[in-house]
């Protein structure tokens, strides 16, 4: 109970209110609101402020590169000397695409004040990985992505050195079991969110003001259409399917690596938690996009009542393991043998299933996804044989704390 009284009382001054109530509020955080009380229970308090100044700077960060009408000359110092303007009591930048987000830069004096409250070490991690992330996006401003090497590594500036950042900042007891490889894990995940968000926000990217943000590869998209932006003319409906089938099954090579990460932090069941339902979310929302024309016309999402059965039903490994294999199972009911990725495909998702079989732990109790599909109509579903279920999370594009 002391560490609730603590956080209550840092809470009632106007810096901590502030930051404790904005961060539920960014958009990458919507849905793991339920799991605020549990997190508050579940970490110690000082790693409790970490958490939440490094997810409003990191939307801050965001906020930046986000800003479309920024020319570059701007744009680029801002990010790669973020690291340095956030500790500066005279920075203000006004900027945001949601009114959440700029209330946000509006008052960030608010939280530089939290941040200087911090443990000055971890006030200097918080300081490095925003320098290389900030150094990330400037190298890709105004860059059209050639190949899906240069996107794996723009989600590993993006999302993989927040992720390594958090093994330091919230170190799992496992750690000495990925010492070799975390920064591999680390990186894969980047670069698994990175594709997932490229593909959900084609159509954001695509008719953004002024010119279009090219997240997917031409080296995918040249075989399909000759212009990036030809995916969505309905003529090109075919050709757009396929080449998005190709963007989903380029992704499924990191998930092996997401079971590594989430196996490691199960000691946390808060971090877990929050992680898990990220990584569940994000992957059924691969499921619901493969083979999915409406990719190209909408934003593709899991509807909220599945995000919280998700956040809901994903409490330990085996959870995520039956998640992951049911949404496998659903992409393989809609594979389309002519689709020239299909067998490749195929393979990938046959392999993930294997790791959850071999793990022993796969749980096959719940089945909400083939439940949740009870009472849809089978038209609008438009051939989702088994739907979707599972976590929902904390990064976002951006954030694995």
């Amino acid at each position: 109970m002391g560490g609730i009284w603590e956080i209550l009382k840092r809470t009632l001054q106007p810096q901590w209110a502030f930051c404790f109530r904005t961060l539920p509020k960014m958009d990458y955080f919507i849905d793991i609101v339920p799991a605020i009380p549990f997190v508050i229970l579940s970490i110690e308090p000082e790693m409790l402020y970490v958490a939440v100044i490094y997810g409003l700077v990191v939307r801050a960060l965001d906020a930046v590169e986000d800003e479309m009408g920024l020319s570059s000359e701007v744009k680029i110092p801002i990010l790669k000397n973020f690291h340095e303007h956030i500790f500066d009591r005279d920075w203000h930048f006004p900027s945001g695409s949601s009114s959440n987000c700029r209330v946000l830069m509006d008052r960030f004096h608010l939280v530089r004040k939290a941040l200087l409250e911090l443990n000055k070490s971890h006030q200097e991690e918080i300081k490095d990985v925003i320098k290389r992330t900030g150094a990330g996006m400037a190298k890709f401003v105004d860059k059209e992505i050639e190949t899906m090497d240069e996107l794996n590594e723009y989600g590993q500036y993006i999302v993989g050195s927040m992720t390594a950042a958090a093994f330091t900042m919230f170190p799992p007891s496992r750690l000495k079991d990925l010492d070799s490889e975390y920064n591999l894990i680390a990186n894969s995940i980047g670069s698994f969110l990175q594709i997932v968000d490229a593909i959900c926000d084609y159509l954001e990217d695509i008719d953004a003001i002024p010119g279009p943000r090219k997240l997917w590869p031409r080296e995918i998209w040249s075989k399909y259409v000759n212009e990036l932006e030809d995916l969505k003319c309905e003529e090109n409906s075919v050709e757009a399917v396929q080449c998005l089938n190709e963007m989903v099954m380029s992704s499924l090579v990191h998930v092996e690596n997401c079971f590594k990460y989430l196996s490691a932090l199960e000691y946390n069941p808060a971090m877990f938690r929050i992680c898990a339902v990220l990584l569940v979310k994000e992957f059924g929302t691969l499921a619901l996009s493969y083979n999915n024309i409406d990719v190209f016309k909408v934003k593709v999402k899991l509807r909220l009542g599945l995000r919280l059965k998700i956040f809901k039903r994903t409490r330990a490994m085996s959870d995520v393991y039956g998640a992951f294999f049911e949404f496998c199972s659903l992409m393989k009911s809609k594979v389309d043998k002519d689709d020239p990725s299909a067998m490749e495909t195929l393979r990938r998702l046959d392999a993930i299933q294997n790791i959850c079989i071999n793990s022993g732990m796969l749980n096959y109790r719940n089945f909400y996804i083939m439940r949740s599909l009870e009472g849809y109509n089978p038209a609008l579903i438009a051939g989702l044989s088994v739907l979707l279920t599972v976590l929902a999370g904390l990064s976002a594009h951006h954030l694995i704390v």
